[in-house]
């Protein structure tokens, strides 16, 4: 009777030395700090926004969620609009003069005009909001699943859904968003990475680790809600602002590699 034997273990170690796209390692990137600064230790920070002379910041939790605008976020805000008790803010987006909020259960995205905070109008979407971005042409929303979905920014419907694969990790629990350098940079949540994702495929790209920033920041290394969230593209000084709920201190990281 013949042996199949060698034939099986000769096809398991070619499938063994020949690993798949999906399976390869995402590059840990290093970065370098170019500058940071003192803000609020009370912001549980949901979305972030910088075009370079003023931020935008929402903060959430039932009662106590606001929107706000600052020239110094260590200063008090330029204005801010407080939402209703039971409505939790969540990410943040601007498209044209437009600034959208997301609510993380409502089912509701506010459209405010970007000069004042009027609110303009308010539409419905299903499941839950989490982060919020914009390429330039359409919206990028996370909603702490490991898919990111594209949306009409006038209507607010689905236009294409995107699986984050690679690295043999199923990327779930994304969260707060920003588009830059052609890459969506996205944190996770209760975890101090901010991955780099492919907007055409969802492959990762690359991997920040910012548990060094998060020691420096939190005091009390036991608080489970004081985890990185916050992610703000400066074009004049290519780099990433990053931050953290609950963290006094914004830093002005430029990662190494990816176009940086």
């Amino acid at each position: 009777m013949k042996s199949y034997i060698p034939e099986l273990l000769s096809l398991l170690l070619l499938t063994v030395a020949v690993p798949t796209a999906a399976a390869s390692t995402p590059p840990q990137l290093d970065y370098q700090l170019l500058d940071s600064k003192k803000r609020p230790a009370d912001h549980f920070t949901q979305g972030l926004y910088y075009d370079g002379e003023r931020w935008l910041e929402s903060s959430g939790l039932y009662g106590r969620s606001w929107l706000a605008e600052y020239t110094d976020p260590g200063a008090s805000p330029v204005r801010r609009k407080w939402l209703a008790s039971d409505r939790f803010a969540e990410g943040i987006a601007v498209f044209g003069e437009r600034l959208y909020l997301l609510t993380y259960r409502a089912g509701e995205v506010q459209i405010y005009r970007r000069g004042d905070f009027s609110l303009e109008k308010t539409l419905n979407y299903k499941g839950e909001g989490w982060g919020l971005t914009s390429d330039g042409k359409q919206l990028i929303m996370s909603n702490g699943s490991d898919s990111l979905v594209f949306r009409d920014p006038d209507t607010f419907a689905v236009t294409r859904t995107l699986r984050v694969t690679g690295g043999g990790e199923r990327w779930t629990r994304l969260n707060e968003l920003e588009y830059a350098n052609g890459l969506i940079w996205a944190n996770i949540w209760q975890d101090p990475r901010v991955i780099a994702i492919d907007p055409q495929n969802g492959e990762v790209k690359g991997v920040l680790d910012l548990e060094k920033l998060r020691q420096d920041s939190v005091r009390n290394q036991w608080n489970v809600d004081a985890v990185a969230n916050g992610i703000a593209w400066d074009q004049n000084r290519k780099g990433l602002w990053v931050t953290g709920k609950f963290w006094p201190k914004l830093y002005l990281i430029r990662p190494h590699g990816l176009g940086f």
